[in-house]
């Protein structure tokens, strides 16, 4: 099956819509209180377990049976130190950058990142590919930091507005440039597995900072991203 171009009626997010009064986000930042770090992971694990349990007791099911009695504590794991672990300042990659030394000064491009991030509304999967692309400002990064930089902001309850606007504002900052250019293509299971089951569609959002703002830079790197 041939895969759908992302096209350009794709509308980028500027950060500071975030404080209109009609925009679904307070803020490009995760919300979180001022206490999210205080207890330890472990602490989290123990706590998460306790109440899975009951959650999984108030739907009828039978802990004592073998396949279920592990359940709750795998799922407080899996939450606290796999999918949500991007919560945790601790966990953001630390990237080392390079002297441009071949004075390349056009467009680079790592296209089809695979993310897997969990819906805030229903904590049920968003899957899909995430294309980057940056202008050297004297600097370059390392390609395996850029995907772990996706998946540090992936991993943890999104949107996928904020998500975009979150890879984007961290590589700006990390290679000090508004140059950078962000196309995220995803699927959400809040769509395909409840309400109104639609298994087919797809959300596209992008965030276009410095010389992706120009409509031929933007187009270049949409034309290369949707060819195979």
């Amino acid at each position: 099956m041939r895969q759908k171009e992302i096209s350009l009626n794709i509308r980028p997010i500027k950060p500071e819509e975030d404080d209109t009064d009609d925009h679904p986000l307070t803020s490009w930042n995760t919300p979180l209180r001022a206490d999210a770090f205080e207890a330890s992971d472990d602490e989290k694990v123990e706590q998460i377990e306790k109440r899975f349990r009951e959650i999984m007791e108030i739907l009828g099911l039978d802990l004592n049976d073998d396949s279920l009695k592990g359940t709750p504590r795998r799922v407080a794991k899996m939450y606290v130190k796999e999918v949500f672990s991007g919560l945790n300042p601790k966990n953001r990659p630390q990237a080392r950058l390079f002297e441009n030394k071949y004075k390349y000064d056009q467009m680079l491009v790592e296209k089809d990142i695979t993310f897997y991030s969990h819906c805030e509304h229903h904590f049920v999967p968003i899957y899909g590919k995430a294309h980057v692309a940056y202008f050297s400002n004297g600097k370059v990064i390392g390609l395996s930091k850029i995907n772990r930089i996706v998946q540090y902001f992936a991993k943890r309850p999104q949107v996928q507005e904020r998500l975009t606007v979150q890879i984007g504002k961290e590589l700006q900052r990390i290679l000090g440039t508004e140059s950078v250019g962000i196309v995220m293509d995803a699927n959400h299971m809040c769509v395909a597995s409840r309400g109104v089951g639609d298994t087919n569609s797809k959300t596209g959002t992008a965030f276009f900072g410095g010389k992706f703002e120009e409509e031929n830079t933007r187009r270049e790197f949409l034309n290369y991203i949707n060819s195979k």
